[in-house]
């Protein structure tokens, strides 16, 4: 029972936040909803004149044709202009509802852009996709055929009861009592679908999630031929999805013979009282006329039709709510902890960075960064070294504020970066990772990304310092050359250099390489490593590397383990200690 509240308060509170981005477009509603009035009347109004046309037929040889001919006109011109009010009134409630899933897809997609790196951290890619792109287009269609069958199917209802009312109150009440069957029904199966579409919706991100992770990592799925396994991981995926649609369709499948037989039984009671009505008043002064019974028919079908097409739309519509939650549950995800109001904009600085006591861990059960203290000078080179898993690449997270330091302090110039703001930091901070990211365009594109504004003699500069420039010439286009989304087409050094060339274009005061050369051949190596050389003049900058060959120039080399810094000093120096460094060192280069 409490379960079936809580689903019962969720729905409402996701219908809720619906109309909120429904009531963002309250002139076309209007004008829809106008629509749909004269809709309904026009389309109540042909029975009527069928009818009248019907009690102008009264023998042989006692047929009105000229008033039956204008009655057929005047009902012509009316589904004529019925059909226009139609037409115009899809193409608003199209309009409505493709601009409230723009709005949606939008927030949703800015809130992913707001959200801490800990949520993406711990979250499926593949069942964030699945919320943007896929629950949404299922939301679009329970919506469109909310506002194209909903407005309408009620205001025909009432429409229809009314007229029936004004020809015959007494057949008129025979509807209406029959009516509360076809809401029961209605109404017991969409209380047992929401539960089941949700479910539905659940598995359906799960299964985009595994096979996004699966396409984009086929190439080691091969290699350890993990593809019988990943495999059967899919079908029991599938067969899960397969087992929760089929319960949602079959239950939601029962609306449509359920309510036609309720229909039925409308159809037929007015029937048989009508044509009792008709016997019964033949010969009276006012009679019940067969034109009056054909009208009363006529209507009975248009006000059954909607509870039919109004119960199917309430079953697509929980499946659209139970898809619209999850929208909704991403787009109230709490977002990254904003600037402080009063927070300073990093401009030209120095570049010393200080880190005072930090602590840090990504799982509060799991301890990783205790009592870190780090100073760096002012244009000076800093090494990061030490075992996988030591907290290297959690210092660079922390330095560019990806994560916020749990206790202690970071600061740059004095000012601690919790009281800057996020875009002026990382303007002032290059970074290079060992995890190339490149976007589906041109290389240009990817090059400039960082200064849109750059002219192309500074582009080429930058490929030329980078040692990327003779590869990018040798391709079918040059720097026009479209590539793949994450760089297809390019190897893995490629990609590197061509993230190198990205920040050797900007040139920011700070730099941070964290394994930055890790793809490249050893020849190319070394050149690049000039360039760096040269491009770190008097920038601070941080260097994560596993190959210590490539930071033994490195002003200060800090060493790492378990989230502390054990050693520091020159190379040289910490070399002639024999301590921790002195034997990863060793190990990289004893024969």
């Amino acid at each position: 029972m409490a379960e079936k509240k809580e689903r019962q308060k969720a729905r409402s509170g996701t219908f809720r936040k619906v109309l909120r981005y429904i009531g963002n477009y309250k002139i076309l509603l209007g004008f829809s909803t106008f629509l749909a009035l004269v809709t309904v009347a026009l389309t109540l109004w042909v029975p009527i004149l069928i009818g009248d046309a019907i009690d102008l037929i009264v023998g042989p040889g006692d047929v009105d044709h000229e008033g039956i001919l204008a009655l057929l006109l005047r009902a012509a011109a009316v589904v004529a202009v019925t059909a226009a009010a139609t037409w115009l009134m899809n193409s608003l409630n199209n309009r409505m509802t493709y601009h409230i899933v723009r709005d949606l897809r939008n927030d949703a997609f800015a809130k992913i852009e707001r959200l801490p790196l800990s949520y993406l951290d711990s979250h499926s890619q593949g069942d964030l996709v699945s919320r943007v792109i896929a629950d949404v287009d299922v939301f679009a269609e329970g919506l469109l055929l909310g506002f194209s069958q909903l407005f309408t199917g009620v205001v025909t209802i009432f429409g229809t009861l009314l007229f029936m009312l004004t020809i015959h109150w007494q057949i008129a009440l025979v509807v209406v009592f029959l009516t509360p069957l076809s809401l029961f029904v209605a109404r017991f199966i969409a209380s047992r679908t929401y539960k089941m579409f949700r479910l539905q919706s659940a598995t359906r991100g799960e299964q985009t999630a595994h096979i996004d992770e699966m396409i984009g990592n086929l190439k080691v799925v091969k290699a350890f031929g993990r593809e019988k396994a990943e495999l059967e991981t899919f079908d029991e995926i599938n067969g899960r999805l397969g087992k929760c649609s089929l319960s949602a369709i079959f239950y939601s499948s029962l609306v449509n013979p359920t309510t036609r037989f309720v229909n039925s039984l409308v159809y037929a009671a007015v029937a048989f009282v009508g044509a009792l009505a008709a016997v019964a008043t033949a010969g009276a002064s006012v009679p019940f006329t067969v034109g009056e019974l054909t009208c009363l028919l006529s209507y009975t079908n248009q006000y059954t039709k909607p509870f039919n097409e109004i119960s199917g739309v309430v079953t697509e519509f929980q499946n659209a709510l139970a898809c619209a939650s999850r929208i909704f549950e991403l787009i109230e995800e709490t977002p990254e902890e904003p600037d402080a109001p009063d927070a300073a904009c990093l401009t030209d600085p120095a570049g010393e960075v200080r880190f005072s006591k930090v602590a840090f861990s990504y799982t509060p059960e799991k301890s990783l960064i205790e009592d870190l203290n780090l100073a760096a000078a002012p244009g000076q080179r800093v090494a990061i070294v030490g075992p996988t898993g030591c907290g290297k690449t959690t210092v660079i997270n922390l330095l560019m504020r990806f994560y916020d330091v749990q206790q202690g302090s970071i600061a740059i110039d004095g000012l601690d970066l919790r009281g800057m703001t996020r875009h002026s930091l990382r303007r002032n901070v290059g970074m290079v990772l060992q995890e190339t990211w490149l976007k589906a365009g041109t290389i240009r594109e990817n090059i400039v990304m960082g200064r849109p504004d750059a002219t192309d003699e500074e582009m080429v500069a930058a490929a030329k310092a980078s040692h990327a420039h003779s590869f990018i010439k040798r391709l079918k286009n040059g720097y026009d050359t479209v590539i793949g989304e994450g760089g297809d087409g390019l190897s893995q050094g490629q990609k590197q250099l061509l993230c190198i060339t990205r920040v050797m274009l900007c040139l920011p005061p700070l730099l941070i390489l964290d394994e930055a050369t890790s793809s490249i051949d050893t020849r190319t190596e070394i050149r690049i490593q000039k360039a760096f050389a040269e491009m770190m003049r008097g920038r601070t900058s941080f260097i994560v590397a596993h190959r210590l060959s490539t930071i033994q120039n490195a002003d200060i080399i800090l060493v790492m383990r378990e989230g502390k810094i054990v050693e520091q000093g020159k190379h040289e120096e910490l070399l002639e200690k024999g301590g921790f460094y002195a034997s990863l060192y060793n190990s990289q280069f004893a024969h």
